[in-house]
This record gives C-alpha cells, sequence and structure tokens, in this order.
C-alpha cells in the first residue's frame, strides 16, 4: 500500500472508532473496567457485603486449619507477644513501677495495636495476593481490603473476651464506661478500613512497600505508647522539644489505644482530646482512603 492510501485508510479507521464512541455514548454504554462513579461503586459493595463477610470468615477458618491448635492461635499469638513485651519493658526496663496496673496497660496497648497493625498490613498486600481473583472476576476491587479488616475484626472480637477477662482479674472494676468499648472499637475499625484502603492502593503498585511495611509498623509500635506512659516518657526531654509529646499524642493509633485504656482502666488519665482525636481520625482516614482507593478502580489487576 502507497503511503497516501496508509494515511487514507489511517483516517478512515479513526473516523470509525470515533463513531463507535458516539454510538455507545448515545446508547449509554461504557467499557468494562471503565472506574464507575462514586455512588455506584459503594452500592456495588454494599450489593456485595455477603461476599466480603463470607470470604471474611473462609480466611479466618483457613488461616490455621492446619496447625494443631488451630482457633486458639487467634489468642495465643497476642498473649504470647504481651508477655514478651511484659518481661522485656515491665520487668527488665520496670516500667511497671510507673504505671498503676502495668498488666491491663500493656495488654490493652498490645491487643488494640495488633488490631490496627494487622488491618493495615493485611490491606496492603490484599490486592497483590489476588491478583488471579481480580482478573477472573468483575467485582469492586474495595471488597478485598475490606474482607481483610472484617477478618481481624472476627479476630479481635475473641480477643476482647481475653483481654476483658485479665482486666477483670487485675482488679478493675466493672463500669458504665464499659459500654463505650463498642463505639471505640467501631472507630478504630472506620479508621482502619480507611488505613487498609489506601495502603492497598500503594501496595498494588509499589511492591516494595510490602517489604517495607514491618519496618514501618514496627517504628510504629514503639512511637504508639503500647509499653509506656508518653507524658511520662517525653517528661525529660528539654521544654523546646515539648511538642514532641502532642505529635505522639495525636498519631491516631495511640489515640484509639487511650481511648481503650480510657474505658477499661479507671486509674488512667487519658489525654483531654482523645476522643476528639480518635473522631478525627476515623472520618478523615476513611474518607481520603475510599476516594484515593477508588480512584486507581480500573487499573488494578493490571499488567
Amino acid at each position: 500500500m502507497s503511503q497516501p492510501d496508509s494515511a487514507v485508510a489511517d483516517a478512515q479507521g479513526g473516523a470509525a472508532t470515533e463513531s463507535l464512541a458516539a454510538l455507545a455514548k448515545r446508547h449509554g454504554l461504557r467499557r468494562a473496567i471503565a472506574r464507575p462513579s462514586l455512588p455506584f461503586y459503594v452500592g456495588q459493595l454494599w450489593a456485595r457485603r455477603h461476599f466480603v463477610l463470607k470470604y471474611a470468615t473462609s480466611r479466618n477458618v483457613s488461616k490455621y486449619s492446619q496447625s494443631m491448635l488451630g482457633q486458639l492461635w487467634q489468642l495465643l499469638t497476642p498473649l504470647l507477644n504481651a508477655g514478651v513485651y511484659y518481661l522485656m519493658f515491665g520487668v527488665i526496663l520496670d516500667q511497671k513501677k510507673d504505671i498503676s496496673n502495668y498488666t491491663a496497660f500493656l495488654i490493652t496497648g498490645v491487643f488494640i495495636f495488633t488490631f490496627t497493625q494487622r488491618t493495615v498490613s493485611g490491606g496492603a498486600k490484599s490486592i497483590s495476593n489476588n491478583l488471579s481473583l481480580i482478573r477472573a472476576l468483575h467485582f469492586p476491587r474495595a471488597a478485598l481490603p475490606l474482607a481483610y479488616a472484617v477478618q481481624e475484626l472476627q479476630q479481635l472480637l475473641w480477643s476482647m473476651l481475653v483481654l476483658i477477662g485479665i482486666v477483670l482479674l487485675t482488679g478493675e472494676p466493672l463500669t458504665l464506661y464499659w459500654l463505650l468499648i463498642p463505639v471505640a472499637l467501631l472507630l478504630q475499625l472506620t479508621f482502619n478500613i480507611g488505613a487498609s484502603l489506601f495502603m492497598a492502593r500503594v501496595g498494588a503498585f509499589a511492591r516494595d512497600m510490602n517489604q517495607l511495611l514491618p519496618f514501618i509498623m514496627r517504628t510504629w509500635l514503639y512511637a504508639s505508647g503500647v509499653f509506656f506512659s508518653i507524658p511520662d516518657r517525653v517528661a525529660d526531654l528539654p521544654e523546646s522539644l515539648a511538642f514532641v509529646q502532642y505529635i505522639m499524642e495525636l498519631n491516631p493509633a495511640a489515640a484509639y489505644i487511650e481511648l481503650m485504656r480510657d474505658l477499661l482502666i479507671q486509674s488512667h488519665t487519658p489525654p483531654q482530646w482523645a476522643w476528639t482525636t480518635a473522631i478525627f481520625w476515623a472520618v478523615f482516614a476513611l474518607v481520603i482512603g475510599f476516594w484515593y482507593f477508588w480512584r486507581a478502580e480500573e487499573r488494578y489487576g493490571r499488567g
């Protein structure tokens, strides 16, 4: 074909493509992988809520199916971690002398932080670990990080029963404040979902993040007051570094830990703005995380 003939053919092909696009638009057709509108996307997720719940439950059942103790590991893992931390920080570093009821203080911090840690870490891998499912089926991809969040919530509910039992055994009284425990957990769950959605997109396209995440989580753990009282630790800092305390207390993980300690431990005094901080992070993380994840909906599973 000569060069003029080739140019004519290209022009005709372009015109045909344009006419097909106009025809599809006129009849309300769109690309199968096109990102839906945000309200429609939320509706799709709600329609698949049963899938999210079943997927999360099946993952919980299969996670420990090959081990002798099975589902007991959901309780043993955070308890063993708390035991190690108690030995290191409570006994060796003698943190318990400055904190009333250090056992309840520490275990509450470990259980609550573990909920956020596992949810965010699982969300970061939820897309990259399920590429075959994403490429085989058409569904809103946010269902995957949501399922990971529900999975961790199911594990936390069992852990909370153990936590409440330990707190009572350490001598803490049952008070009306305990009625707010579901509210505090709902705020934390909301934050966890938003952070999980945000990290799911990051983990889907920046695979190195999954290698860095354990180090990030470990740093976050040490900065969240799990083992120590934040005001006591920063009290010895120079006055010019007093802002460090505010930064640490505004840390979302620290906010949810302090909130739960305030409800469970009668002698614990949280920062004055603990509830405000917890509500802010829950709303901010969910809005930004969901929007950020949705913006890349049509790109998940490519490559």
